[in-house]
């Protein structure tokens, strides 16, 4: 059943061809998207200063998300595998707990955002 999907092509357009470039454009298209959230929350923080309206600690997932993408950006591909020319000062295993608690960061800060969104906005 692996295959069975191996025969459809589909015509890209040329534009799409993007080649050496994927890894800029999904960098921009990411780094757009994560300032585009902080500029949200942060406009409706200045909007509803009060406590009534929006609880200020919803922030926190904010700042556990962005402090999750500064430790997984800290940690090169060769760290992680050991095929950097230096070890660095915590070496591979650490480098790959730090990753793994840079993902453990990450997630949490998504289904603490999800439990936010869900318990405060859609059910009530």
């Amino acid at each position: 059943m692996a295959g069975c999907l191996d025969n459809i092509h589909i015509n890209r357009p040329e534009w799409l061809e993007l080649g050496e470039k994927r890894n800029a454009v999904a960098s921009i298209g990411a780094g757009t998207m994560f300032f585009t959230g902080w500029w949200i929350i942060l406009d409706v923080a200045a909007r509803y200063p009060s406590m009534d309206e929006f609880h200020h600690a919803y922030h926190v997932c904010g700042v556990m998300s962005t402090l999750s993408l500064f430790m997984i950006n800290a940690v090169s591909n060769g760290q992680v595998r050991g095929d950097s020319y230096s070890t660095g000062c915590i070496g591979q295993q650490g480098a790959r707990v730090w990753l793994f608690l840079g993902f453990v960061l990450g997630f949490g800060s998504l289904i603490a955002a999800s439990w936010i969104l869900f318990g405060a906005y859609v059910i009530p």
